[in-house]
C-alpha cells in the first residue's frame, strides 16, 4: 500500500509517528471523449481567450476573483506559509464520543500505520481509545488545506476520517417543502413501521454490490470479444521535404535574403553557353595584347 503522508499523531506531550494510507478507491468506469467520425481521443487544452495561445502549466498562478473580472493573485509560496507545509502533526486536540458527530460531517478515510520507532506508543494510543470507547478530534495539514479529523479504532488498527467544517455543511432548513406540520394517518404509520422491522437486517457490507457498475463492464466486454472495437485513426504524417523547405524558406527570410528560384532548364542551358562563349573571347583578346607587346 502506497504511503501518502508522513508524520506525526500528538496529544499533550506523547508525540507517536505514524503514515497515512488511502483507505477507500474510486471504482467509477473510467472513459475517454472520443470524436465520433474518427475515434481519437479529444484533447484539452488551456488556452488564453485574450492572447489566443496555449498555456503551458508553468505559467499559470491562482488568482481570486472578488468582482467580476477583477482578481487578486496568490502565489504558491504564500499558500504554503499559510498552510504551514513544514508542519507535519496531527494534533488531537479533544477526545469524544463517536457518536457525537452526525455523518454528515464525514469526507474521507485514511489507515493510519505506525511510523519507525512509533510501533509500541501507537499500540498504546490504540488500546487506550479502545479501553474508554473514545475518539480523537484532530487537526491536521494535507495538500495545502487544514482539516479537522477523526482519528478512532478500526479493527487491528486506527482510521482517520477528515470532515467537514460546521460552515460547510449547509443548512437543511433551506430545503424547500420541509415541514412538521403535516397529519398523519395512525394505521399507516404502524404499517409503516412494522415493514421497517420486516426489512430491518445486520449490516454486511459484502452482500452489496454496485449493479450499475458490473452492468457497464458486462456490456463493454461482450463488445471486445464481439469485435466491436473502434482503433483511433494515426494521425497523418508530417511531409519531410515540404517541412524543410519551409524550413528553409523561414532562415532565409530571417537573414532578410529571398529564396533562390530554380531557372527553367532551357535559360539555365543558355546562360551557361553565352559565359562560354564570354571566356572565349576574353580568351583571344589576352593573346592578341600578348603578341602585340613581344613585337
Amino acid at each position: 500500500m502506497h504511503t501518502m503522508w508522513k508524520g506525526a499523531i500528538s496529544f499533550g506531550l506523547v508525540n507517536i509517528p505514524i503514515k497515512l494510507f488511502a483507505a477507500t478507491e474510486n471504482k467509477d468506469i473510467k472513459m475517454r471523449y472520443l470524436h465520433e467520425k474518427c475515434h481519437s481521443p479529444v484533447q484539452y487544452e488551456k488556452i488564453c481567450p485574450v492572447c489566443e495561445e496555449t498555456v503551458d502549466s508553468k505559467e499559470i498562478v491562482k488568482g481570486y476573483e472578488y468582482e467580476p473580472g477583477k482578481f487578486v493573485v496568490v502565489e504558491k509560496d504564500e499558500l504554503d506559509e499559510l498552510a504551514g507545509v513544514s508542519d507535519k502533526s496531527i494534533e488531537i486536540i479533544d477526545f469524544i464520543q463517536l457518536e457525537e458527530i452526525d455523518p454528515i460531517f464525514y469526507n474521507r478515510s485514511y489507515f493510519v500505520g505506525p511510523g519507525e520507532n512509533g510501533t509500541k506508543s501507537f499500540a498504546l494510543l490504540k488500546k487506550a481509545m479502545e479501553d474508554t470507547g473514545k475518539i480523537g478530534l484532530a487537526k491536521f495539514t494535507l495538500r495545502s488545506k487544514e482539516h479537522l479529523a477523526a482519528v478512532r479504532v478500526y479493527k487491528n488498527g486506527l482510521v482517520l476520517e477528515t470532515i467537514f467544517y460546521p460552515d460547510e455543511v449547509r443548512n437543511v432548513d433551506h430545503v424547500p417543502g420541509l415541514t412538521d406540520e403535516v397529519s398523519l394517518n395512525e394505521k399507516e404509520l404502524e404499517m409503516a413501521k412494522q415493514l421497517i422491522e420486516q426489512l430491518t437486517a445486520p449490516f454486511e457490507p459484502e452482500k452489496y454490490e454496485d449493479e450499475y457498475r458490473e452492468a457497464v463492464l458486462e456490456l463493454i466486454n461482450s463488445k471486445i470479444s464481439g469485435d466491436e472495437v473502434k482503433v483511433a485513426k494515426e494521425r497523418p504524417k508530417t511531409n519531410v521535404v515540404d517541412l524543410m523547405e519551409a524550413l528553409q524558406a523561414s532562415i532565409n527570410e530571417s537573414k532578410g535574403k529571398e529564396p533562390k528560384k530554380k531557372e527553367p532548364k532551357k535559360q539555365k542551358e543558355t546562360a551557361e553557353k553565352q559565359s562560354g562563349e564570354e571566356k572565349k573571347t576574353k580568351k583571344k583578346k589576352s593573346t592578341a595584347k600578348k603578341k602585340a607587346s613581344s613585337s
